[in-house]
């Protein structure tokens, strides 16, 4: 892909100066061409340092949230989902919507073959909260996909062995 497609596509990666928003702001995310759209390649991404905010008491919550996609046409430049993820920090907004909310923009963003966001939150309480989220093309691999790992989903099963790793 030549420089200049790339650049056309994308405008975060490589500038100089890094502007946070401190709003939820799912314009911030970039898309750039698939060069294999054939294959299927899972890609992951973990942001270890999630944050929002209670939407009833204000308090700052915090989290692990796993993304997992098989892209189709585009995938995710992760340096707008980086900046995506941080415009989360003033939202105020329950774990399962920040999860679904997530999920959403992203399906929306890059209509993937398949794509789950997992969150891992710290206990408020002594209760910890992991919402998964998930979604799927309608190819009915990709659709059986999604049925299993919903359905086989538990936070050992996926976060915890996950975690280990990071």
């Amino acid at each position: 892909m030549a420089k200049r497609k790339l650049d056309k596509e994308i405008s975060l990666l490589g500038s100089n100066k890094t502007s946070y928003s401190q709003d939820y702001d799912p314009k911030i995310l970039e898309a750039f061409t698939n060069r294999n759209p054939k294959s299927e390649q899972w890609v992951s991404f973990v942001c270890t340092e999630f944050t929002s905010l209670c939407p009833k008491t204000g308090q700052p919550d915090f989290a692990k949230v796993f993304i997992n996609y098989i892209a189709d046409k585009t995938m995710v430049e992760s340096k707008s989902l980086k900046l995506y993820l941080f415009s989360f920090r003033n939202h105020g907004d329950f774990h399962e919507d920040c999860v679904q909310t997530i999920c959403d923009d992203l399906e929306k963003l890059l209509k993937p073959k398949f794509l789950e966001v997992i969150g891992e939150f710290t206990p408020r309480g002594g209760i910890s909260i992991f919402p998964y989220s998930s979604c799927s093309n309608a190819m009915a691999k990709f659709k059986k996909i999604r049925e299993e790992r919903l359905i086989g989903y538990a936070p050992t099963k996926y976060t915890m062995e996950l975690s280990k790793l990071y």
